[in-house]
């Protein structure tokens, strides 16, 4: 094996040791050490095998580290996203690029199902490394239960 340069999340972090997932391809990699990682942590970075085995990997170079914020926040969508889920079939996901840079994704889903649906979305690790691919720094998730609506917001810096 090589090494290999990419956008990692860090799925797992312990003092001795973390687990990183690329972002694009979501191939795992298990890290001999930690190198001062923790969850959520996305690093732009170059790995390689450790030899002899080329089991576990190490950490080479770092370009770019941030940590992506997961919030979940008692603010309901905004007019335009109540308005974009209105027009959305229950399960559907519409996506839009937010003024400036950064994306929105609302679904409509079953009034009794909004709660249940934000906590899939913060819990899932596809969540975070859609965040890392989208360059965000900040994953708000938003609410109605009145509407069914529930909208995802992937801020930047």
């Amino acid at each position: 094996m090589t090494e290999k340069t990419g956008t990692f999340v860090v799925t797992h972090a312990e003092d001795d040791s973390a687990v990183i997932r690329d972002a694009e391809t979501a191939q795992v990699h298990t890290l001999a050490s930690n190198p001062g990682l923790e969850v959520h942590d996305v690093l732009e970075a170059t790995v390689a095998p450790d030899p002899p085995l080329e089991v576990t990997w190490q950490v080479v170079e770092v370009d770019d580290r941030r940590s992506i914020e997961l919030v979940d926040t008692d603010l309901e969508p905004t007019q335009h996203s109540k308005a974009v889920a209105a027009d959305a079939e229950v399960g559907e996901l519409v996506q839009e690029e937010r003024a400036g840079t950064g994306e929105i994704h609302i679904f409509r889903v079953p009034e009794d199902e909004v709660e249940a649906a934000a906590r899939d979305v913060l819990d899932d690790e596809e969540t975070i490394a859609r965040a890392a691919r989208l360059e965000a720094v900040r994953v708000e998730v938003r609410r109605s239960a009145d509407d069914g609506v529930l909208s995802v917001r992937y801020l930047p810096d």
